[in-house]
């Protein structure tokens, strides 16, 4: 995690969002060890709600972001992994990432605008 999020910090995009929403980094940092370690290894350690986390600041991330971060993930789990472990976490991190995109900006009970020529009869 270290590693990885010591990437995120220093990145153009990212970093900005990250070090402001972030007030103790190594307090997070222990907070995403023990998601990480309950995604892949189901322990339980994680008690968090990883969606309202991520609205709080949805004025500032948009879904290209998550591309974004998810192309510095497979690079430090290239870089510092064996590839079958590189692999899994790549694949977990992209339906993470998915999942909190629909959350953050796809909501099926959005009306169309009343100009809207496609309203639902």
């Amino acid at each position: 995690m270290d590693a990885f999020y010591t990437r995120v910090r220093a990145d153009a995009e990212l970093g900005p969002i990250f070090n402001d929403a972030i007030d103790d980094w190594p307090h997070h940092l222990e907070k995403l060890t023990a998601f990480w370690s309950s995604v892949m290894l189901t322990s339980g350690r994680y008690k968090g709600q990883p969606v309202p986390a991520h609205m709080k600041h949805r004025s500032r991330i948009t879904p290209e972001l998550f591309d974004r971060w998810l192309g510095l993930w497979k690079q430090a789990t290239d870089e510092l992994m064996e590839p079958v472990a590189a692999l899994a976490l790549q694949e977990k991190a992209a339906r993470i990432a998915e999942s909190l995109k629909l959350a953050m900006f796809f909501r099926l009970d959005r009306r169309p605008d009343a100009g809207d020529s496609r309203k639902v009869a």
